[in-house]
């Protein structure tokens, strides 16, 4: 891939920030209340059967499909649903993000008002890093908690979450791996269990969820063998992933079996990709013979954004739009992240391609998530999870929690004669395009405003009495232009350096794979250089959740320590400074998934 497509996608990735800022700052105040059905201080409530709490909730969920009438049951199958005013059912949105943190990418969450921010967790492949499924748990409990705050301050227009992203981190280039807890079934399958455990309100052991009732909704995404942004004129809409039988059972399902036969997800996202020459969405064995009768799942089945649309128009599997219509609620999804079932259900229906008991059952499913997250029940506010209020957001045990993960996932690379930890000094040099980036350099995607923000730079502030710092390239991570000269002057008045280089979302990230594993640009000569010019070997940092080839710096003596930290949250600086300054160390803690293992600082 050329510049100009990564230059592009940087752009793109910058006027989406941008928009969504402005929306944040210019949002009308949230309400007090979030929306609700079944409010029991209107006289109409009595008359509808599916407010009556004392039926089960697939009586309730029942009822209400029974009264929609054609046009009202085809605009529910799409992630805005609109209100139905005559039975008092307000608009609610499905597509809300949580990947490590309730985030402002998607529709449904607006954080201002009362509730401007939320506790920014590491990305995923770091967390994964700890090899820690209670740690897990503990981070997708307070995620879960503080979007049912969000949602009671009146900040949030949907309680479901399309996380967590379970897919193989197979190959080492893809754009997306840092969302995924790695390449190994076994590690994912454990991760997938922890997180919708947690979300979900259930408990670490095992225990069911009270009622069946939801403090969020999860939903495991996504299904299956996804592992490409774009790879040489290949994208995601239309690439055709070749999977053997055995490999799929294997590799790529087994963590979608554990999230939903352990998790109890209450969603599934199906992919974009075809798998042997199948849409995921339309794959009536993948979504209805293995995820429901096989899995025995009972909760619903979104799309990816688009995917129904692309099934038509990329990949040609279908005739006419109402054909894909008719081929995906055969196959058993029910919800669309977009807008062709609005467009194009009903005539798919009139045309005699798909009968309404298709319909009837994706929205039977749809309104039990709903009714689960006790959202016909009244105010929530006075129901089960409706004490959760703003001060449990961003609150000192959650952002305790975020520097714990961030701690507890940094691995040391190589500590040539122990030159770690670092003793206290006098004068610390830090180097390099990662360096004083903001927190939100540190969050990796998937994110929203963090409750704080401290860079690499300032966590190192109160280790040293006088810190000298240089970023060393002059346009970021791609390294393009480095000042090198300038950086080493730097280097030669420090009595340690740490380098902090590696990528950001300008390299890796979604719609964006690498096509290759060096460092960007000059990061190798500006390490090496500094090295070479430093009073004692330099620390060298890595931020990404790709693998980089460093090769170079393994075999490189002037090079003492390597650290891999990830996109390490909000809190990133600060763990990152405690480890190499030993007031941390996290291999003094014992995994739970792998009781040995070889990290060590």
């Amino acid at each position: 891939m050329g510049d100009f497509s990564i230059t592009i996608t940087f752009i793109s990735f910058i006027l989406l920030f941008l928009t969504r800022y402005h929306q944040l700052v210019h949002a009308d105040p949230p309400t007090l209340v979030p929306p609700y059905s079944c409010d029991t201080s209107n006289p109409r409530t009595k008359l509808f059967p599916f407010c009556n709490l004392n039926l089960t909730i697939t009586q309730r969920a029942k009822d209400i499909v029974s009264r929609l009438t054609l046009d009202e049951k085809v605009s529910q199958l799409v992630n805005t649903a609109p209100a139905i005013p005559r039975l008092d059912i307000p608009s609610y949105q499905w597509w809300n993000e949580a990947l490590h943190g309730v985030s402002y990418v998607g529709m449904g969450i607006i954080l201002n008002g009362s509730i401007p921010a939320a506790t920014s967790f590491p990305q995923v492949i770091l967390t994964a890093a700890s090899f820690d499924p209670k740690l897990w748990y503990q981070i997708s409990k307070v995620i879960g908690t503080e979007a049912r705050g969000v949602y009671n301050a009146g900040q949030a227009q949907g309680m479901n979450f399309w996380a967590p992203n379970i897919n193989i981190f197979r190959d080492p280039r893809w754009g997306r791996g840092q969302e995924t807890a790695g390449e190994d079934p076994l590690v994912n399958s454990k991760y997938g269990v922890s997180y919708v455990r947690g979300l979900q309100g259930d408990s670490f052991e095992g225990g069911k969820l009270i009622g069946g009732r939801l403090k969020a909704s999860a939903c495991c995404k996504h299904f299956t063998a996804y592992d490409l942004e774009n790879w040489k004129g290949v994208n995601r809409y239309v690439f055709d992933a070749k999977v053997t039988l055995q490999d799929l059972a294997d590799t790529y399902q087994p963590s979608f079996h554990s999230c939903v036969v352990q998790g109890r997800s209450s969603g599934i996202m199906c992919a974009y990709n075809r798998v042997n020459g199948v849409p995921n969405c339309a794959d009536y064995n993948l979504l209805t013979n293995t995820a429901r009768k096989k899995w025995n799942f009972n909760g619903y089945i979104a799309s990816d954004c688009d995917a129904v649309r692309f099934i038509y128009e990329k990949q040609g599997y279908a005739k006419t739009p109402e054909d894909v219509v008719a081929d995906v609620l055969r196959a058993g999804m029910d919800l669309e992240c977009g807008n062709y079932m609005t467009k194009h259900a009903k005539s798919a229906v009139l045309q005699k391609k798909i009968p309404i008991s298709q319909i009837d059952r994706a929205l039977h499913n749809l309104f039990t998530i709903r009714i689960r997250l006790g959202l016909f029940d009244g105010n929530p506010t006075k129901l089960q999870y409706g004490r959760i209020g703003p001060n449990q957001v961003c609150s000192k045990e959650n952002l305790d929690l975020a520097l714990e993960a961030a701690r507890s996932g940094i691995v040391l690379l190589k500590n040539t004669a122990s030159i770690l930890p670092l003793p206290r000094v006098n004068t610390l040099g830090v180097i390099g395009p990662n360096a004083n980036k903001s927190s939100i350099v540190l969050l990796g995607n998937y994110i929203g405003p963090p409750c704080k923000n401290v860079s690499i730079l300032k966590g190192f502030y109160t280790y040293a009495s006088q810190t000298h710092y240089h970023s060393g390239c002059t346009d970021g991570t791609k390294c393009a232009s480095a000042e090198i000269d300038r950086a080493v002057e730097v280097a030669k008045i420090s009595d340690y350096v740490i380098l902090v280089m590696g990528l950001d979302q300008s390299q890796e990230t979604e719609t964006l794979d690498r096509d290759h594993l060096e460092l960007p640009g000059k990061q190798q000569k500006l390490i090496n250089s500094v090295a070479k010019a430093s009073k004692k070997p330099v620390i060298l940092v890595l931020l990404c959740g790709g693998p980089v080839d460093i090769t170079f710096a393994k075999n490189n003596d002037k090079i003492g320590g390597i650290i891999w930290a990830g996109y390490p949250g909000e809190l990133g600086g600060r763990a990152l400074a405690q480890v190499v300054f030993g007031d941390y160390n996290p291999g003094l803690f014992s995994s739970m998934l792998y009781p040995l293992t070889n990290k060590q600082t």
